[in-house]
C-alpha cells in the first residue's frame, strides 16, 4: 500500500520545512510515501528549503515538478499525473497535519467511508502578533466561516466538502481532473463533482491538520478576495451549492445599493442605519468575547476588524466577478 502526497507550492519558505517535517514524522509507513510539490516557480528561497529537507532527511521519496502556469488546480493536476501511489492524499503548503494524518485517511478510505475523505482544519497563527493571532481567531470562527464542517468541526458524517481530502486515483478516471478554469474554490468543485456522480464525501473529526492563517489583513483581503471572485464562477455552473454562508455578496450589495438611495430617501438611510448597526453590535460582541478568552483587549479590536475584512473581500470579489460576467455577456453577444 503506497501513498502519494500532493502538494502546490507557491513562495512559502516560511512554511515547506515544517510541513515537510510533519510528513516525515506521519505514523504511516515512511518508505510507503513519496512526496510530490508541484512549485510555480517560486522566486524566494522554497527550492533551497526543499533542498536541504531532501539532504537531511533521504530516507523520505520527494519530487519537484515545475508548475508553470503557477496556479493551484494546475499544480494540482501535475502532482496527480506524476504520482504513483495507490491512495493520494492533497495537502496545502500552508497545512501542518498531525502525526496520524495519513494512516487515518487511509484507513477511512479502505473502509469504504467516502470517496474523497477528508478532516478538521484547525486556523492557526502565523505569528505572535495580535493581527496574526486576530485573523487566525476569525478564520475559524463561526461569523467567518459560517457552517464550514471541516473548520468548525463535527461528528463523523457525510459533508458536501472537506479541505484537502484523500481518495484513490480511480476517481480521477471517473470525474476528472481540478478543473483548471477556476483559480480558486477548486477543491468545492471537485467534491461537488464527486457527489454529482453519485460518490461521498467524508468528514472524520479524528483526521486533523494545523492551517497557517495569513499574517496580516491585507493578505486576509487578498485571499478573500480571490475566494469570493471564483465562487461566482462556479455558482453559475452548480447554483444549487449556493449556501447561506455565501450572503456576503448580497450583503455588500446591500451597503452600496442603501447608501446610494439613503442620498433621497429617509427609509434607505434608516435602513442602513440598522443593517450597520446590528452588524457591528455582532462583531463587538464576537471581539469581547475573543477579547476576555484571550486575556487581551487588543483581540476585542482585532477580530472585528478580521471578520469584517473577510466578509467585505469576499462579497466585494463576488459582485465584481458578477459585473465581470454581464460585461463579458454583453461584449460577447454584441460581437455575435
Amino acid at each position: 500500500m503506497t501513498v502519494s502526497v500532493i502538494i502546490p507550492c507557491y513562495n512559502e519558505e516560511d512554511s515547506i520545512t515544517d510541513l515537510l517535517i510533519a510528513i516525515y514524522e506521519q505514523s504511516f509507513p515512511r518508505d510507503k510515501i513519496e512526496v510530490i510539490i508541484s512549485d510555480g516557480m517560486s522566486t524566494d528561497a522554497t527550492r533551497e528549503k526543499i533542498t536541504d529537507f531532501r539532504i537531511e532527511f533521504p530516507d523520505l521519496k520527494l519530487k519537484v515538478v515545475d508548475n508553470q502556469k503557477r496556479t493551484i488546480p494546475s499544480g494540482l493536476n501535475q502532482a496527480i499525473q506524476a504520482a504513483n501511489g495507490e491512495y493520494i492524499v492533497r495537502l496545502d503548503a500552508h497545512s501542518n497535519p498531525h502525526p496520524d494524518y495519513i494512516a487515518r485517511s487511509i484507513r477511512a478510505l479502505e473502509s469504504g467511508l467516502g470517496d474523497n475523505v477528508g478532516g478538521v482544519i484547525s486556523i492557526q497563527a502565523a505569528s505572535e502578533g495580535w493581527i496574526s493571532q486576530s485573523i487566525a481567531i476569525a478564520a475559524g470562527h463561526p461569523l467567518g466561516v459560517g457552517d464550514a464542517r471541516y473548520r468548525i468541526g463535527s461528528e463523523p458524517r457525510e459533508v458536501e466538502t472537506v479541505a484537502f481530502g484523500a481518495f484513490h486515483p480511480e476517481l480521477i478516471d471517473q470525474i476528472g481532473l481540478y478543473d483548471e478554469t477556476l483559480l480558486a474554490n477548486e477543491d468545492y468543485e471537485f467534491n461537488v463533482r464527486i457527489r454529482k456522480a453519485g460518490g461521498k464525501i467524508w468528514l472524520d473529526p479524528a483526521i486533523q491538520a494545523n492551517y497557517i492563517a495569513r499574517s496580516t489583513f491585507r493578505e486576509l483581503s487578498h485571499q478573500y478576495w480571490r475566494y469570493g471572485y471564483w465562487k461566482l464562477r462556479m455558482l453559475l455552473r452548480y447554483p444549487e451549492t449556493f449556501r447561506w454562508r455565501q450572503i456576503s455578496g448580497l450583503f455588500v450589495l446591500s451597503w452600496l445599493v442603501l447608501g446610494f438611495f439613503s442620498i433621497w430617501f429617509p427609509a434607505a438611510r434608516w435602513l442602513l442605519a440598522v443593517e450597520t448597526v446590528v452588524y457591528g453590535s455582532t462583531l463587538i460582541l464576537a471581539g469581547i468575547s475573543s477579547g476576555i478568552d484571550k486575556k487581551s483587549f487588543l483581540f476585542g479590536v482585532g477580530v472585528p476588524l478580521a471578520i469584517a475584512t473577510m466578509h467585505f473581500s469576499w462579497g466585494s470579489g463576488f459582485l465584481w466577478s458578477l459585473i465581470v460576467y454581464f460585461f463579458d455577456k454583453i461584449f460577447r453577444k454584441e460581437q455575435d
